[in-house]
């Protein structure tokens, strides 16, 4: 099952949810939203209002808009 983290490096939590999957030892996608077009589609496309919803977590088909580490650590155990 792959983990995407869709954001930014100027962004505080998305630079949290890198550590926090680091800490893990979880591989996951960093999709920097501002340097790559293509990430900012990608991620325009999970949501009906096509905005930039960041920080967002994929894990497989799941979904994680800005989880708190309890529903983050929840889905990596159920999913992974």
């Amino acid at each position: 099952m792959e983990i995407k983290l869709y954001g930014t490096e100027r962004c505080h939590k998305s630079q949290y949810y890198k550590r926090f999957l680091e800490d893990l030892n979880l591989d996951f996608k960093f999709l920097d939203v501002e340097l790559h077009t293509e990430h900012a589609e990608s991620l325009k496309e999970l949501y009906e209002n096509r905005k930039l919803n960041f920080p967002t977590l994929t894990i497989g088909d799941k979904k994680l808009r800005n989880p708190s580490d309890k529903d983050l650590r929840k889905w990596i155990e159920k999913l992974l």
